[in-house]
C-alpha cells in the first residue's frame, strides 16, 4: 500500500489508512468521555487512562496526568525549567542529555548522518532526511489554503501566515512586523550594523547566516545543484529553487495592496515598501534614506564621482 502523497509504502491496509490521516487531519477516534477526538485508537485508549485513572502522576501546575514516573519528571521539567545536563564548552544547559548530546555536535564538529547522493553530512537524522528531499524531489507537506507542497512541516506553517497575515514579531526601532522572530532578528542587525559571521578565509563579515554559508560556498568551489532545465549549477538548493521560477513563470508571492506578484519575498519585501514609505538603508554621507539597497548604491555613485573632480 503506497500513499500518494508523500511515497511512503506499507505492508498492512490498517497502517495505510492510518498514516493518510496524517495528510488529512481526519480524527475518528472520539472520547465518549469528553468528546476530544484522536487520529488512531491507540492513542484514544492512551487517553482514556485519564478517565479510568490509570495514570496516577498528575502534574500540579498543568494537570496533565502521566502514566510513567520518568515521563512525569521529565515533563515538570518543562515547567520549572529545570536543566541539569550542561554543555562543558559554552555553558548551554539543556532539560535532557540526548540534547546535550546533539548540542555538544556543534563544539565538535561531529557529523555522523551522511548523504548517499552528494555526500554531505549532518549533525542529525531529521536534518539529513529533510535535505535527501531535494535529490528526490519528494514534498509531502502541503498547503491547505493553495496546494502548494513542502518538503517539511516547519515550512508549511510558516508558509500558511502567507494566507493568514499572522506576524507577531514587531522591530522597536521601525515598528517592521515579521512572520518569525528569525526574520525579526536578522532585519534588526539592519539598525544595529551587526555582522556576526565572518569568514575566516578572506576576513569578510556577513548579516545572515544564509549568505554567509553561500559564502564559505565560492572558496570551495562546490555547487551540488543544478537546474534540470538549463543546466545552471548552484551553491544552495534555495537559489535553484529562485532561479527555477525563471522557466515556470511561478511568482508565489503576492503583494495585498495593489496585487502585484513576485518571484521571490525579498522583491515583495522591498516592493511594499512603496506603500508603507518604510526607507530603512540610510546614507552615511548625506543621510537621505531609501527604500530599497540598489537604489543606495546607486546614489552613493554620485558622492563618489562628486569625489573624484574634488580630487581633480
Amino acid at each position: 500500500y503506497k500513499c500518494e502523497e508523500c511515497g511512503k509504502v506499507f505492508k498492512y491496509n490498517s497502517s495505510f489508512i492510518s498514516h493518510q490521516r496524517n495528510h488529512t487531519g481526519e480524527k475518528p477516534h472520539k472520547c465518549r468521555e469528553c468528546g476530544i477526538a484522536f487520529m488512531s485508537s491507540s492513542s484514544l485508549l492512551n487517553h482514556h487512562k485519564i478517565h479510568t485513572g490509570k495514570q496516577p502522576y498528575r502534574c500540579i501546575e498543568c494537570g496533565k496526568f502521566l502514566k510513567k514516573h520518568s515521563t512525569f519528571v521529565n515533563h515538570q521539567n518543562i515547567h520549572s525549567r529545570e536543566k541539569p545536563h550542561k554543555c562543558n564548552e559554552c555553558g548551554k544547559a539543556f532539560g535532557k542529555n540526548s540534547i546535550l548530546l546533539r548540542h555538544q555536535r556543534i563544539h565538535t564538529g561531529q557529523k555522523p548522518y551522511k548523504c548517499n547522493d552528494c555526500g554531505k553530512a549532518f549533525a542529525q537524522n531529521v536534518a539529513l532526511t529533510r535535505h535527501e528531499r531535494i535529490h528526490s524531489g519528494e514534498k509531502p507537506f502541503k498547503c491547505r489554503e493553495c496546494g502548494k507542497a513542502f518538503r517539511d512541516n516547519s515550512t508549511v506553517l510558516e508558509h500558511l501566515k502567507i494566507h493568514t497575515g499572522e506576524k507577531p514579531y514587531q522591530c522597536n526601532e521601525c515598528g517592521k512586523t515579521f512572520r518569525k522572530s528569525s526574520t525579526l532578528v536578522s532585519h534588526q542587525r539592519m539598525h544595529t550594523g551587526e555582522k556576526p559571521y565572518h569568514c575566516s578565509k578572506c576576513g569578510k563579515s556577513f548579516r545572515y547566516s544564509s549568505s554567509f554559508a553561500g559564502h564559505q560556498k565560492t572558496h570551495s568551489g562546490n555547487k551540488p545543484y543544478k537546474c534540470n532545465d538549463c543546466g545552471k549549477v548552484f551553491t544552495k538548493s534555495s537559489t535553484l529553487i529562485g532561479h527555477q521560477r525563471i522557466h515556470t513563470g511561478e511568482k508565489p508571492y503576492h503583494c495585498k495592496k495593489c496585487g502585484k506578484s513576485f518571484r521571490h519575498s525579498s522583491g515583495l519585501a522591498e516592493h511594499q515598501r512603496i506603500h508603507t514609505g518604510e526607507k530603512p538603508y540610510e546614507c552615511n554621507v548625506c543621510g537621505k534614506a531609501f527604500p530599497q539597497s540598489s537604489a543606495l548604491k546607486q546614489h552613493k555613485k554620485m558622492h563618489n564621482r562628486e569625489r573624484a573632480i574634488k580630487c581633480n
